[in-house]
């Protein structure tokens, strides 16, 4: 019987070696899912406060490249026509209401959009996670009946003025989409936003989030849902688009 165990656990443990997962090849999955070349998207942004009342913020959005991106306000009446361009760290800020353009950066990013649970640096994200976080396998998980590996992901040494320096993430095992995310200050412990992604949607072989749920844990709402409504990626964008110029027109 011991040489027969010994058979079995000699002919097997290559298997199972191969078996586990290499954890920068799943960064490298999800950052082709959810990292795009270029983009133009339309979506609504449902806010929904402590009392329960919905607010809705429907927009259009421009993105090229990791870091140049343009969103503008399309309703309700009030917000209609604000916009928001990212060129690199920097994002400029449009209100038509005051015509006035305002640069936000450094920790500004940080500061709620229109009330809602997303900061400026969510709602233009377009980063690898492969370029900015070490990853580490910390076991499996079954997360809206899809079976998911659970990583931990830590800021890489040298990377600087991230917002979340260490994520816990549940990915979709076969979709490889982030389903679930617990985002943490610097000291790992600090849990500073819940994000979840709601529903799917398949276009050409790439899957993308179809609605997303964001929960800011320091604000009293009770979440923000991100829904989009329509997303077509590799299109031509005139270079026009992404100026400071643009912003008044």
């Amino acid at each position: 019987m011991r040489n027969l165990a010994g058979f079995i656990l000699i002919f097997t443990l290559p298997g199972l070696l191969l078996a586990q997962p290499d954890v920068e090849e799943i960064l490298k999955r999800i950052d082709q899912q959810m990292v795009t070349e270029s983009s133009e998207a339309t979506a609504t942004m449902v806010i929904t406060n402590r009392r329960g009342r919905e607010t809705r913020i429907t927009s259009r959005s421009w993105s090229q490249g990791e870091a140049t991106s343009l969103v503008e306000y399309l309703s309700p009446a009030r917000e209609k026509g604000v916009k928001m361009l990212r060129l690199d760290d920097v994002l400029w800020m449009y209100s038509p209401q005051a015509d006035r353009v305002i640069q936000i950066s450094g920790h500004m990013l940080r500061q709620s959009v229109s009330g809602s649970d997303l900061s400026y640096e969510d709602m233009v994200d377009n980063g690898k996670l492969l370029d900015i976080y070490d990853a580490a396998l910390v076991g499996e998980d079954v997360f809206m009946d899809r079976p998911c590996y659970l990583l931990r992901l830590r800021v890489k040494e040298g990377v600087k003025d991230i917002a979340y320096a260490q994520r816990k993430v549940w990915v979709d095992k076969t979709r490889y989409l982030p389903l679930k995310e617990e985002r943490y200050a610097k000291d790992g412990t600090t849990l500073l936003k819940n994000f979840e992604i709601r529903e799917v949607m398949k276009i050409g072989d790439r899957w993308y989030p179809k609605e997303m749920y964001f929960k800011d844990v320091l604000a009293k709402g009770q979440g923000t849902r991100y829904i989009v409504d329509d997303i077509k990626f590799g299109v031509d964008i005139p270079d026009f688009i992404f100026t400071k110029a643009s912003l008044r027109e």
